[in-house]
């Protein structure tokens, strides 16, 4: 227990009790009750989690890890999945983002933002490289609502801009600091990234789509799944 507190208070300044926690073995501690959440709600409301289509019609969704349209080939999420969602200050941010975009005849395509720390470790328990996923002893930003991974849509079309590559390619040509694109990449880039940092997130360098809130060590790492978590922020 103490092992599992100590690690808590690290990733967490507004504490819920003991009993309130689970502790993964890889010595993480996280939320996986609704309960749990709910009182950390009562010390900071906003850390609630938002349903990004309600707060943001228009929206387009592309839940790859919902199909077997991704890297590891597996749907990693039920494929039932029609939600995801980030902690409040992210969604407000991304809203913003949104808006700004809507004014030059582009939208935004969600391929994934909030997961379960539970998928997080099913990533690593196939993949095992932090090359390419979240070690599941330190927690992730998507854990913790504050990672979205997303491109740029035109508004008329539907058609994603031309970013290079696409999600989840790995090779040096999804990173910001490669070059060795056309014109029209290069700058469709340079607007997703230019807007995204504008209105608060900061881009992972090796992967154009990945952008994240600050500080989210500030945030629990949680293990709610999408369903419960879509029934609660609808009742609130």
């Amino acid at each position: 227990m103490a092992i599992g507190l100590s690690v808590f208070f690290l990733y967490c300044p507004t504490p819920v009790t003991a009993q309130e926690l689970k502790t993964s073995s890889y010595g993480v501690s996280y939320i996986a009750s609704e309960k749990s959440y709910k009182h950390t709600l009562k010390k900071d409301n906003q850390k609630q989690m938002v349903e990004l289509k309600t707060k943001m019609p228009g929206l387009v969704y592309d839940l790859r890890y919902a199909t077997v349209n991704n890297f590891v080939k597996l749907p990693l999420y039920p494929v039932t999945t029609t939600s995801t969602f980030l902690r409040l200050p992210a969604a407000n941010a991304l809203q913003q983002v949104q808006q700004e975009l809507k004014q030059k005849g582009l939208g935004l395509k969600i391929f994934d933002a909030y997961r379960p720390y539970s998928v997080t470790i099913k990533f690593w328990e196939l993949i095992k490289d932090e090359r390419y996923v979240a070690n599941p002893s330190k927690g992730s930003g998507h854990n913790r609502g504050l990672a979205v991974d997303l491109t740029i849509i035109d508004l008329k079309t539907g058609i994603e801009l031309d970013m290079g590559t696409g999600f989840d390619n790995f090779s040096d040509t999804a990173h910001h600091s490669f070059t060795q694109l056309s014109t029209t990449v290069l700058q469709n880039r340079k607007v997703l990234k230019e807007v995204m940092l504008k209105h608060g997130f900061t881009a992972l360098e090796t992967e154009w789509w990945h952008y994240y809130w600050p500080n989210n060590r500030n945030y629990e790492v949680l293990d709610l799944d999408f369903k419960k978590l879509n029934k609660f922020t609808q009742k609130n």
